[in-house]
């Protein structure tokens, strides 16, 4: 699954201009993606809320574009059901809620009437700041259980084209332990709950401070070399998931993925 963002905040890329992010996706999906997951507002603790209008505006243009042009499946990366209903009216079919249904109580009905496959994501909080005010390393068992009552509470027919996400980053803090030990349990979560499951390390601050702490320094080698470092840390962290059991890899850079798997998958 290849990050699309259409966003001018996003912790790690993303550009709100349709067109750029039309190239993007165009790339990512030559680079292997089987996946696009194309959002329009950030989530991460500095980023400010969006509009559901704003949002539409940014995403309608690139879905379109996307799931006319490419083989890929195109994903929308959104909390919100009006964003998703009219994301799957443009060409999505896959709804990728991080907020697994708590930012929106009408997510899960219009999910369930749009027939498409909906992505669970864990957290704990009505909004974005609620998320990140309450941090704290969340256990694994804590995960399978919270997302278990989300699923059990879900009419049988949603549950059955529901994928799950630990939601690694979201409310976890930025230790690095807390979550890689989700990333260690992904597939225990999937086993546990019976459904696919998504894994979304990528660049992430727990994987930040990981490479600091190796370092000791951020950025050390000059900025080139620490995205380098970054992405590398990020498959590595990938890999660590599909070894564990995890179906979808959520990751920036689709590329340096794919060519760790061809190996990967061979030894």
């Amino acid at each position: 699954m290849g990050v699309v963002n259409v966003t001018p905040d996003s912790f790690s890329d993303g550009d709100p201009d349709p067109a750029t992010a039309i190239a993007h996706g165009r790339a990512l999906a030559a680079d292997g993606a089987d996946i696009l997951d194309v959002g329009g507002e950030a989530t991460n603790p500095r980023a400010a809320p969006v509009e559901a209008a704003e949002e539409l505006r940014r995403i309608l243009p690139v879905i379109a574009a996307l799931a006319a042009s490419e083989t890929a499946t195109i994903s929308v990366d959104t909390t919100k059901a009006e964003v998703a209903r009219a994301a799957v009216a443009a060409g999505a079919r896959i709804v990728n809620d991080v907020s697994g249904g708590a930012f929106d109580p009408a997510m899960i009905d219009t999910v369930g009437e749009l027939g498409v496959t909906y992505v669970l994501g864990h957290l704990r909080g009505s909004t974005i700041a609620e998320v990140f005010a309450a941090e704290g390393r969340v256990a694994y068992r804590d995960v399978v259980d919270e997302l278990g009552s989300r699923l059990a509470a879900m009419p049988a027919e949603l549950r059955a084209r529901t994928w799950v996400d630990p939601g690694l980053g979201f409310g976890k803090g930025a230790d690095p332990e807390a979550n890689l030990d989700l990333i260690r349990h992904s597939g225990d979560l999937g086993r546990a709950l019976g459904r696919p499951v998504v894994v979304g390390p990528s660049r992430k601050r727990f994987l930040r401070r990981l490479l600091a702490a190796g370092t000791g320094a951020t950025g050390a080698t000059g900025a080139t070399t620490g995205a380098m470092a970054l992405d590398a840390a990020s498959v590595a962290a990938c890999l660590g998931a599909a070894r564990a059991g995890a179906h979808v890899l959520r990751i920036h850079n689709v590329a340096l993925l794919r060519a760790a798997l061809a190996v990967y998958t061979k030894l």
